[in-house]
């Protein structure tokens, strides 16, 4: 129960914090752009079984890979591009939590 509160806080709250704070004139807009890095789950339906509770996402499907991870970082750079990319990492952040659970 524990585990799951605190993924999905994650997931949901801290985008809204983070838009409600430094995006309030379009925090609407922020939140939408932010809440969308749940996409990457999309990785999902490539596993077999495609929903394991018991297996951490980090470096098992290919968008929670280093790799990725590592682009998403270079995404915060540029300011066209870094809510986009406060998504992906608060997405990450919310799965390497849900991992120390495991």
């Amino acid at each position: 129960m524990l585990q799951n509160i605190t993924h999905y806080g994650c997931h949901f709250i801290i985008p809204l914090i983070v838009a409600l704070v430094w995006y309030k004139p379009i925090w609407k807009k922020a939140l939408i752009i932010m809440l969308a890095g749940i996409l990457i789950d999309l990785d999902h339906i490539l596993a077999n079984p495609i929903f394991d509770p018991n297996r951490c996402s980090i470096d098992f499907h290919p968008l929670h890979s280093s790799f990725a991870i590592t682009f998403y970082l270079f995404l915060l750079i540029p300011k066209k591009t870094r809510l986009v990319a406060l998504g992906l990492g608060i997405h990450i952040i919310a799965d390497i939590v849900d991992c120390y659970f495991m």
